[in-house]
């Protein structure tokens, strides 16, 4: 069985600007805040804080595979793999796309943090690619993308759309203000669909306009919300 989730602000114990479920580590919390909201995920969960995988996510297209017996947190990464059962991995954003992917025939899961440059360097394929390695028939494979800032609010200069048209297609529109835009979920998906994936399911919540989750563009520091998949054996 592939367990999913993806949290919001709500509950938590961190206080303003991270108010209240902060799950990053990175942000200027109270690092003591973060551990109780991690563990009070890891009870919704039904399994126990270090069984989560945290990346040290850099915007990069780098993906690693995981058993449960690396240090914490990892290298620098911005996707995880593992066949390792009761093994949760966790991908943070507060704009950007969390993807989650799991192929429950041949226990295979994956996480992966896709902000803009991520996914124009290929983040979403490497991420397949390391669990094609690992097992996993992207046929078989169900792909989440999580809650993320949406193309009516991502307004970019039109050379930075057209340069991420170019690597993901699909991702170009325009904003509410008939401005140049970016849609990574929907570029996401149409790339994620073209490598064989047959299940990709879009979380459409905007992290700019809902007041539940963090965003970035909102309103710097904030808190960051997580995607969680695991595999139960």
């Amino acid at each position: 069985m592939i367990g999913t989730l993806f949290t919001t602000r709500r509950p938590g114990v961190s206080v303003a600007p991270y108010d209240e479920l902060n799950l990053g580590g990175a942000v200027g919390d109270d690092p003591a805040a973060v551990r109780v909201n991690r563990a009070m995920v890891a009870e919704r969960i039904g399994l126990p804080t270090d069984r989560t995988v945290w990346m040290r996510q850099v915007h990069s297209s780098i993906v690693r595979v995981v058993d449960g017996t690396e240090r914490d947190p990892l290298p620098e990464c911005d996707g995880i793999v593992t066949a390792t059962p009761r093994l949760v991995l966790g991908v943070l954003a507060a704009d950007c796309v969390p993807i989650l992917a799991g192929d429950a025939v041949h226990g295979v899961i994956g996480a992966a943090h896709a902000g803009r440059r991520g996914a124009a360097d290929g983040i979403g394929g490497l991420l397949l690619d390391a669990m094609r390695r690992a097992g996993a028939d992207p046929a078989a494979v169900t792909v989440w993308l999580g809650p993320a800032i949406c193309g009516r609010c991502y307004e970019v200069p039109p050379i930075m759309r057209d340069e991420v048209e170019g690597a993901l297609p699909g991702s170009a529109c325009v904003t509410d203000r008939g401005t140049a835009g970016l849609d990574l979920r929907a570029g996401l998906r149409h790339q994620f669909e073209a490598l064989g994936v047959r299940a990709v399911k879009v979380d459409s919540r905007c992290t700019r306009t809902d007041p539940d989750l963090f965003s970035h563009r909102r309103g710097a520091p904030t808190g960051r919300q997580a995607g969680l998949v695991w595999r139960m054996p």
